[in-house]
């Protein structure tokens, strides 16, 4: 449904270039729910505003819904109509609401359909019909300035779906509001993404947000994407950084003859007593140094670090054991003395 390859943005100002975008190749599957995670300055920002030609990309194109928009950025009055036409199909919430004060509610909904030329019965009609959908029927006649800001955030969503879009793009939609808000908008979005079959493609910093709601994920440092895939393709692959920040296991080892293991739960797996049934099957003593285990998608699943007694030689056939169960295993080496962290041995690999 949206794809970008080679996408580049360079901005220029007095002679300097800063690169915000490094040749981005992102590919968001219909109907999913899809999370860009990055730090501030990663390039998030401008890549959702390339993804909508809000920004002109440098180079590179992006496609949505078969169409290639940067085909038709300035490419004359017909290329331009076609592009606008497209652009109407992409909902954009923003982080700060961008809502009116001088206009209700309703008529803050009504907006776009009013720029479209839709006839004021029509617009009426179609913005309670959005303001219900996002449990808002009742503060129609509302201003921006008697609503929370988790009320704002909702008005915000019904204006994006106004154009009835096949794409909806949030662009840090829920940064500025509490944790019970922040959920109450995240389940909003899933909700509408399954009873609409909207795509969604969501820029965050906040681990909790991918995991809550996302399908499918994509790590962003300085201007690239470093990682990318579905969660549960991430929590399988190695050595993943979106894997260990969505769920942060730490702990060292006791001594230096014991083995650190960090296992990865995803699926049934995450359901069995695994490491239970290690213990009493080879008679071992097992220490679980940390976990961190949620529901993804429907699905429970997660990390854990757990030491066993004797070196990794010794345990070969328990560390066997436990790949035979369909778990992710990572074995960590002696604690680095530089960081103080564990150090992943490359013996660790899916089954």
């Amino acid at each position: 449904m949206i794809t970008t390859s080679g996408l580049t943005k360079v901005y220029r100002s007095r002679g300097r270039e800063v690169t915000a975008l490094d040749g981005v190749d992102l590919h968001v599957r219909e109907g999913e729910v899809y999370g860009v995670i990055g730090q501030s300055g990663a390039g998030k920002s401008s890549l959702i505003r390339c993804v909508n030609l809000l920004e002109r990309p440098t180079s590179g194109t992006v496609t949505v819904d078969g169409v290639d928009l940067t085909a038709l950025a300035g490419r004359g009055t017909r290329a331009g109509k076609e592009l606008r036409q497209a652009r109407s199909r992409i909902g954009m919430v923003f982080q700060h609401f961008n809502l009116l004060s001088s206009r209700t509610v309703q008529d803050n909904v009504e907006l776009p359909l009013e720029i479209l030329g839709i006839s004021g019965r029509e617009r009426s009609r179609k913005a309670l019909e959005l303001l219900d959908l996002v449990g808002l029927s009742d503060k129609a006649k509302s201003y921006p300035a008697q609503l929370s800001g988790g009320q704002k955030q909702r008005v915000g969503i019904a204006r994006a779906l106004a154009g009835d879009p096949k794409v909806l793009l949030s662009d840090e939609a829920t940064s500025a509001l509490d944790p019970e808000t922040t959920r109450s908008i995240l389940q909003l979005l899933r909700d509408l993404n399954q009873q609409l079959g909207l795509t969604v493609l969501l820029i965050t910093h906040e681990m909790d947000v991918v995991k809550t709601v996302c399908d499918s994920a994509a790590l962003m440092e300085r201007g690239q994407i470093v990682e990318a895939g579905t969660v549960g393709e991430l929590l399988a692959t190695p050595g993943s950084e979106l894997a260990a920040a969505l769920f942060p296991v730490s702990g060292e080892a006791s001594g230096d003859d014991r083995t650190v293991v960090d296992l990865t739960f995803h699926g049934e797996t995450a359901t069995e007593p695994v490491i239970s049934q290690l213990s009493r099957t080879y008679n071992i003593d097992i220490s679980i140094l940390g976990a961190a285990m949620d529901t993804v998608g429907g699905k429970q699943v997660g990390r854990m670090r757990i030491e066993l007694p004797g070196r990794f030689e010794e345990n070969v056939v328990p560390i066997g054991f436990l790949r035979e169960q369909g778990l992710q295993v990572d074995v960590a080496g002696r604690a680095d003395l530089t960081s103080g962290e564990p150090q992943l041995v490359k013996e660790g690999v899916a089954k």
